[in-house]
């Protein structure tokens, strides 16, 4: 696991922000999401279960983004603008659900105040900026805790290297992610899907 995603107090040794430096922190989260348009990386996803399985991930705001799976991988997740849609190939099972009910939210809404739902963790390597994402009125939603680089050259002075993802049963997803590109024109037919339940219905 890479030390950015290592328990962050597993040096025994935290170190404590001021309360000035989380809040430019904060702040400087809230202008790298707002800042990027578009985003294209590679992931490495690792589930609770250890098993890791990786692909290609496009973002486009306001909501859209897509998981698209290693070859071999019948899986697919899909952000409309709307809805994530999450599709299962082998079974041709659908799910659908809001957006706004799901941790990636934080990510795909470039209008959501950061300052009214999350907050700084600490850190003891100053080269990392780790952020909670938490909805107190709305624990079913899950958590995020997104993970930066501070990086002169990114957006905001930021890079985001990837997230864990807690959802409301506890089961916990880590995202890590590499050769992160900003702001490229990115085409809305990135966002389509072909629904396996048509193909059914057709046979």
């Amino acid at each position: 696991m890479n030390r950015f995603l290592l328990p962050l107090a597993a040096a025994g040794i935290v170190a404590v922000p001021a309360a000035a430096q989380v809040n430019a922190d904060l702040a400087a989260v809230q202008r790298h999401l707002a800042s990027v348009e578009t985003m294209t990386a590679a992931f490495s996803q690792t589930d609770r279960n250890g098993q890791v399985l990786t692909g290609t991930l496009t973002l486009k705001k306001p909501g859209k983004i897509r998981f698209q799976y290693q070859k071999g991988v019948p899986l697919l997740i899909v952000g409309d603008g709307k809805a994530l849609t999450f599709i299962d190939y082998s079974v041709r099972q659908v799910q659908r659900w809001p957006i706004g009910n799901s941790p990636l939210g934080v990510l795909l809404d470039p209008n959501r105040d950061l300052s009214k739902f999350a907050k700084v963790v600490p850190s003891p390597n100053p080269a990392v900026l780790s952020v909670e994402a938490y909805d107190a009125k709305h624990p079913e939603y899950g958590r995020i805790t997104l993970v930066f680089q501070r990086s002169a050259s990114a957006p905001a002075g930021l890079l985001l290297n990837g997230w864990v993802a807690l959802d409301s049963q506890g089961n916990r997803t880590t995202i890590r992610l590499t050769g992160q590109k900003f702001n490229a024109p990115v085409s809305d037919g990135t966002f389509r899907w072909n629904d396996p339940r048509r193909q059914e219905r057709a046979g």
